[in-house]
């Protein structure tokens, strides 16, 4: 890795067959208590080095950074990692940049419709929410799921009902609307009906949003919200909401958020069998996750990535896609940011 993360942690760059990852070696700090950590990703997809104009880097990686800091500054004042997960997702749902929140992209029929989860290391207690139009930050809807009912999944007008009693904040659907996703939607029911075809686009950019956490206590935790897959139909849900799938955190293994081709998380498990395989094969996170990603994933046809931290601190963020928005922030060190597939963070 570069000079930046190098202060906490030996850096590796892993190139294969043009699949790429970044992951880091011991991360314990000298008196063996393993680091404050916040790892954040905001999609992955088509985004080879050009796509995006230096102006819009920059807006990328400030708002990435912004997240980072966010949930560090929770996990450095005492709090808990489900916290932090929940800080960092909160200001990525609020920037109109990616797929999450504000600036989510619009179904087939020009809405709207977020997925979220989250899920506590410690005590494996979980909660998510699919199909909400008018919550204006879904990782909130999906913590109270997890710590103010006895359920795992509300979806809806359901989920929308019990936000209510929790109080949670209330926008009008056009909130979530931004011109640039507008604009895709023309562009691509345009292209649909000249075409006749209603099969998206198999390479594209995925800008689900995520954030995993190691606190204090030395518990993980995991969250991840999105807007779900451009044009979709008939009250499709991906694998964000769906724990084990795009979300998974257990202290006896790891913490994972997902982004990608959603079905294929789906079936293939991705977050839970990363964790299963450091649990049960007694591989290290970085292992992992490389087989899950670059073999499973890569060889079922499926593509994306994940972000994933152990509970001594080490992490790997890995991805068979051109790119993926990701940053880590640990200990002692500044926030470090990237989007492109060559390593630099």
């Amino acid at each position: 890795m570069v000079a930046g993360i190098k202060r906490c942690v030996t850096g590796i760059l892993v190139v294969a067959f043009g699949l790429i990852g970044i992951e880091s070696a011991a991360a314990q700090s000298s008196d063996n208590v393993p680091p404050l950590t916040v790892l954040v990703h905001g999609g992955a997809g088509a985004m080879e080095e050009g796509r995006y104009t230096p102006e819009e880097e920059r807006a990328f990686k400030a708002a990435l950074v912004a997240a980072l800091d966010a949930g560090y500054a929770v996990l450095e004042t005492g709090g808990s990692a489900v916290e932090a997960v929940e800080a960092a997702i909160i200001i990525l749902e609020d920037s109109p940049l990616f797929n999450a929140g504000r600036g989510a992209v619009f179904t087939r029929d020009g809405d709207n419709e977020l997925d979220a989860s989250i899920m506590d290391g410690a005590t494996l207690n979980t909660g998510a929410i699919a199909g909400v139009t008018r919550v204006k930050n879904p990782v909130k809807l999906a913590r109270a799921v997890m710590e103010k009912s006895e359920h795992v999944m509300f979806i809806g007008d359901g989920a929308e009902k019990f936000a209510k009693t929790q109080e949670l904040e209330f926008v009008p659907r056009k909130y979530f609307k931004t011109e640039h996703r507008w604009q895709q939607f023309k562009d691509r029911l345009a292209a649909e009906k000249k075409s006749k075809q209603t099969q998206r686009a198999r390479e594209e950019k995925y800008g689900t949003v995520g954030a995993v956490a190691l606190d204090a206590e030395g518990n993980l935790a995991a969250a991840t919200s999105t807007g779900g897959m451009m044009m979709k139909r008939y009250g499709r849900v991906g694998d964000v909401p769906i724990i084990g799938a795009g979300t998974y955190a257990d202290n006896a293994s790891c913490a994972v958020s997902s982004t990608g081709w959603g079905e294929y998380f789906i079936r293939l498990t991705v977050a839970r069998d990363i964790c299963a395989q450091v649990e049960y094969a007694g591989k290290d996170v970085a292992a992992a996750a490389r087989d899950v990603i670059h073999n499973r994933l890569q060889s079922a046809g499926g593509n994306g990535g994940v972000i994933v931290l152990g509970p001594d601190g080490t992490f790997t963020m890995q991805f068979n896609s051109k790119g993926m928005f990701r940053g880590v922030k640990q200990a002692d060190s500044s926030a470090e940011v990237a989007i492109y597939g060559d390593g630099a963070m």
